[in-house]
């Protein structure tokens, strides 16, 4: 579990990114912090691995204050996911994804066999281990990245914004291989992004963030949707402006649903009982 007590942020030049932040971001869950640009979001993560500091209140991690840890030491523990990969590029696939066990005493050998595994995890041939990032898509790009933060096994994988360079259709891909990884792997997982759809895909936790790391509102997708707790949220999330309204529409091929502007949103498909699940 992470706890955020009373936490602020300051920089140098008098910039406020966090004010007084304080949440339980529960074990083996998702969470996601979703906001725009200046919300705080990437620095709160950065807070968990002291990446930054806080400026006051404390981060506790399963009731250990981060404080008192080596930051090198806590970042080798926690997974760490990034927009652009991050992959150093002057080194193949295989020895990027054994990097941290490596650095953590594991042997070359072993670390080596052991991301041939993760690439089979995040779902890469293993013919693409001896290539440079630069042979690689950028959606091959991101699964090695995701490799890479699993490979020393942490319990907690930080991820900032890491499907947000690729195309919506790769981006669509590599959500669905984060929920089935969730699923199989079990982990304390802490995502940022600024696409509210993308949060409310992938998030047991949402935590919607408006300037300055203020909590505008926390809870399940559904719990959100059904009740927005002030103006802000509506509107972030398009309630507002009746957006998140959807009808049926019959179409030649079956029925769809749509939104206010009679754009296609979803597919309806038969429960087992024949009618619309």
């Amino acid at each position: 579990m992470i706890e955020f007590v009373n936490v602020s942020k300051r920089f140098p030049d008098g910039t406020v990114a966090v004010e007084d932040f304080s949440l339980v971001m529960p074990s083996r869950k998702t969470t996601v912090l979703v906001g725009s640009s200046g919300s705080g979001k990437t620095t709160l993560l950065r807070m968990i691995n002291r990446m930054v500091d806080p400026s006051s209140g404390r981060i506790e991690i399963d009731g250990e204050d981060t404080s008192s840890l080596e930051p090198v030491a806590l970042r080798r523990r926690i997974g760490y996911v990034m927009q652009n990969s991050g992959l150093l590029p002057h080194f193949k696939v295989i020895d990027n994804v054994a990097t941290v066990p490596v650095l953590n005493g594991v042997p070359r050998k072993q670390a080596r066999e052991q991301a041939l595994t993760l690439l089979d995890t995040v779902g890469l041939d293993r013919s693409l281990a001896d290539r440079y990032p630069s042979q690689l898509s950028g959606g091959q790009q991101q699964r090695v990245g995701v490799a890479r933060g699993l490979a020393a096994n942490p319990n907690i994988l930080l991820m900032d914004e890491p499907f947000g360079a690729v195309d919506p259709i790769v981006r669509a891909e590599l959500q669905v291989e984060l929920i089935r990884l969730q699923r199989e792997l079990d982990k304390t997982v802490v995502f940022v992004t600024h696409d509210i759809d993308e949060a409310f895909l992938l998030g047991d936790q949402v935590v919607i963030l408006e300037t300055g790391g203020r909590v505008a509102q926390v809870g399940s997708p559904t719990e959100i949707l059904s009740d927005p707790a002030n103006d802000f949220v509506a509107n972030f999330i398009g309630a507002e402006k009746g957006k998140r309204a959807l009808s049926i529409r019959k179409t030649p091929r079956g029925e769809i649903l749509v939104d206010t502007e009679g754009r296609a949103a979803g597919v309806l498909v038969p429960g087992p009982d024949g009618s619309p699940a």
